[in-house]
């Protein structure tokens, strides 16, 4: 399996980004990953549609490190 790239965010992007759709009808999901990074995918980087987000595209972009929850007993 290939690495998964994702753009990492600080905080305050984070915030800004939350409820803020970035097409039509699709909201901005930022999550954090493993390592406690938040981050956001590049899907919803590409696919923005609003100007006063062109920010994303100077993001750093990472490897995503999914969290692991283990399976209850």
């Amino acid at each position: 399996m290939s690495d998964i790239l994702v753009g990492l965010l600080t905080i305050e992007q984070k915030d800004l980004l939350i409820n803020q759709l970035f097409d039509e009808d699709s909201y901005f999901n930022p999550l954090q990953d493993f390592n406690g990074n938040w981050i956001i995918s590049i899907e919803e980087i590409e696919q923005n549609i609003y100007t006063e987000f062109n920010w994303l595209r100077d993001l750093e972009m990472i490897i995503f490190v999914p969290v692991v929850n283990p399976m209850p007993f």
